[in-house]
């Protein structure tokens, strides 16, 4: 380490003899970076969900003992599989019993979006087994997963655990 000559020293001490120092004052608080938020996100993510509700719907039937297993190209079968078990935490529930199509459609994207906003990752979501539909067999049941089917942001659905709802409710999870 080099050593700073007395003349060095004394030039210094000239140069810094007439400044004061600052008085203290109010500390400012370090200002909270807020996380960026895509401004259209949230607005283009709603119009794919209405645009995929407002297709003809496809006609897979199944009964109200069925259960249901959906998960899209790429997603691996392990994830069905922890999903099947209840391995994800369910972060929102919803309740469609009561519901007629017309209603259950334009409910079900309300809660998605409304999820997809809040970054939930896993939902519940019961449509019931239409033991009430007589010879229509379980009508919100069918509707309920043909929608999921075209909503690009659903990675995966299977029907949840006996405890949970059995074949009347669905584990859907989302894409972040």
């Amino acid at each position: 380490m080099k050593r700073i000559s007395d003349e060095d020293a004394e030039l210094f001490r000239a140069a810094v003899r007439d400044v004061k120092p600052l008085a203290p004052g109010p500390r400012v608080p370090a200002i909270k970076k807020v996380p960026g938020r895509a401004r259209f996100a949230r607005a283009d993510r709603n119009a794919v969900l209405l645009e995929s509700l407002e297709g003809p719907i496809d006609d897979q039937s199944v009964s109200g003992s069925d259960e249901l297993v959906f998960r899209r190209a790429g997603v691996q079968p392990a994830v069905v599989r922890n999903l099947r078990r209840g391995l994800y935490r369910v972060e929102a529930e919803f309740d469609l019993h009561g519901h007629n199509v017309t209603q259950a459609k334009a409910a079900l994207t309300e809660f998605l979006n409304e999820a997809l906003a809040r970054d939930i990752r896993c939902v519940r979501i019961v449509h019931g087994k239409g033991l009430r539909s007589g010879h229509r067999g379980p009508v919100l049941k069918n509707v309920v997963s043909n929608v999921l089917r075209r909503i690009v942001t659903v990675v995966a659905f299977v029907s949840a655990r006996p405890m949970d709802g059995g074949t009347g409710a669905l584990y859907v999870l989302l894409s972040r």
